[in-house]
């Protein structure tokens, strides 16, 4: 009987978890392909190549890589030096530095890129405007709308991911290698060289490589920064092709062919970081319990703090107090005064219907998203770690493709799916952005529920089972309450990201279902740079508020594990 259950009860959960992912993953990236490829029923394959050969298309591609290899250099240069600076030197307060360091991941780069547009456009940029007083340059001196001007904002936000990967890598290598390579008389560049980045080189590919895919999937940043002067990555040439035709369904197979080389490229990235990181795990990690060796910088420790304080302060503090200031002006453009200074445009935000309603549907939809897709990548990453079933690889990858896929390749095919194609019309209803968020966020459940069960030993169920209780009483009474941190940190990692959301709802969005992110940039593209920068400023306040609350309570969640491991 109870071997009856406990197949029952299995095999329910890898149904779900199958169903889950085909329904909200496969079929929407599978009609991409079927629409890229068939016209009127017929294989179309001329049609699709007449498309890639477009040369506005063909420049699209080409800002994209552009974009994707500068972003990615600056980001590992950056990410790298930082983690080596936190991880192997004595660098003055370090905890608190690497938490800073750790901001811009947290902040949408969106916002950020707004700011900087406010800041160094080249025809009211404020400090484009006091270089040229100061100086008396007779044009705008840096011109931040220009790839150059992408490439360096978005690094600002990227290079957390590698200086998180390197910084682990530091903080685990087996310090005994640096030190015999110092007592046979190795200078510290030596060591450098052929010692400390080739060891930790996969951990600085495996971050290189999530920044390249992030970058290629970007739209926030080229669309705020480039559109306007024409430049347009893919991303932004899917939105301007769907938007400018009103969602016609050649704009949309026009779609469905871009998106396809992103989600070809975006397969080949996560299967070269998976070779990447597995190289990696047996490389730096010695049997022994050690601590890595910290470098003195000596006379350098203070001009280094300076310089990571200034960094900071230009990435982090300057746009986000830009972004404030310029929401509490009277009209945009006027210089930072008292007298120009106004909290009309604060309070008013509360009483215009769209930006409450912006609001809410944000709040409702990120907790609902959050939920739900907490619960699924449970069961879908309990299939993966503890069931022995063939092409558990495939639930996995699935999981993970849609968040590394742009926001509007995802919007493409939950427009595809769930537009009346299967009987269900979701579209203009904030169920299509539900839908959506789920399958965008489901890699966060997946990542933090299988990193919990990996933790939970075999022989507690099978102890439980031995004791008579069923599949079911075992997975509801020891399993689910050991993961149960694992579980509360998913919801939050997926509740903020969705929160301040703005790539997959931008094309899915209705009259009545804008979420913040679509509405801060609706209000940028009208014009209403004050306003935008007002309900940009409450939506940083929100985003901060959550992130206190969540870091208080994973506090207090780590208190009673403290104890028990004491």
């Amino acid at each position: 009987m109870n071997g009856g259950k406990k197949f029952n009860t299995a095999n329910l959960v890898l149904v779900f978890s199958i169903l889950v992912l085909v329904v909200v993953v496969a079929v929407p990236v599978i009609l991409i392909f079927i629409t890229a490829f068939f016209e009127n029923g017929k294989f179309n394959l001329a049609g699709v190549m007449k498309i890639l050969s477009d040369p506005d298309t063909y420049q699209a591609l080409l800002n994209s890589v552009i974009i994707a290899s500068g972003v990615t250099l600056v980001s590992t240069v950056i990410g790298t030096f930082f983690a080596w600076l936190i991880a192997r030197t004595d660098l003055p307060f370090k905890k608190v530095m690497k938490a800073l360091f750790l901001v811009p991941f947290m902040l949408p780069s969106f916002i950020g890129a707004l700011a900087w547009k406010v800041l160094l456009s080249s025809r009211a940029g404020y400090i484009n405007k006091l270089l040229m007083a100061v100086f008396g340059f007779q044009k705008a001196p840096i011109d931040i709308m220009s790839l150059g001007g992408i490439i360096a904002i978005e690094s600002m936000y990227l290079f957390p991911f590698v200086f998180l990967q390197v910084a682990g890598a530091l903080e685990r290598m087996d310090p005994t290698l640096e030190e015999s390579a110092r007592i046979s008389g190795a200078g510290l560049g030596t060591i450098t060289r052929k010692i400390t980045l080739p060891l930790v080189m996969p951990s600085i590919l495996s971050g290189a490589l999530l920044v390249a895919l992030y970058s290629l999937s970007h739209f926030g940043v080229p669309s705020i920064l480039g559109t306007e002067k024409g430049i347009y990555n893919i991303p932004t040439k899917i939105y301007e092709r769907i938007y400018a035709s009103g969602g016609s369904f050649g704009a949309i197979r026009v779609g469905t062919i871009l998106s396809m080389i992103l989600v070809i490229a975006a397969a080949l990235i996560l299967k070269l970081q998976d070779v990447l990181l597995k190289k990696g795990q047996y490389q730096i990690i010695a049997g022994k319990s050690m601590r890595p060796v910290v470098l003195k910088l000596r006379g350098l420790k203070i001009p280094l703090l300076i310089v990571s304080i200034v960094y900071i302060a230009i990435t982090v503090v300057l746009p986000t107090v830009t972004i404030f200031m310029v929401g509490g002006l009277k009209t945009y453009g006027l210089p930072f005064a008292l007298t120009n200074m106004t909290w009309d445009n604060y309070l008013k935000i509360f009483q215009w219907r769209m930006t409450k309603d912006a609001i809410w549907n944000s709040l409702y939809l990120s907790l609902g998203a959050a939920f739900v897709t907490m619960l699924a990548g449970t069961m879908i990453s309990y299939v993966i770690v503890k069931m022995k079933v063939k092409g558990k690889f495939l639930l996995q990858f699935l999981g993970v493709l849609p968040f590394s896929l742009p926001g509007t390749v995802i919007a493409l095919g939950v427009i595809l799916t769930w537009s009346g194609r299967f009987g269900i019309n979701l579209y203009n209803t904030p169920w299509i952005i539900f839908v959506a968020y789920i399958a965008r966020y489901m890699a966060f459940s997946i990542k933090s529920n299988s990193a919990s069960l990996s933790q939970v030993s075999d022989s507690l169920e099978e102890a439980s089972r031995a004791c008579g209780a069923t599949h079911w009483q075992s997975l509801k009474n020891i399993v689910l309450p050991l993961i149960k941190p694992g579980m509360i940190s998913a919801f939050f990692l997926i509740f903020l990201p969705a929160l301040r959301e703005l790539t997959t709802s931008v094309l899915l969005y209705g009259p009545t279902t804008r979420t913040i992110g679509v509405a801060i940039y609706a209000l940028n593209e009208d014009g209403e740079t004050v306003r935008a920068a007002a309900l940009a400023s409450v939506a940083l306040l929100i985003i901060f508020m959550g992130e206190a609350i969540i870091r208080k309570f994973l506090a207090q969640l780590d208190k009673p594990r403290a104890k028990v491991e004491e």
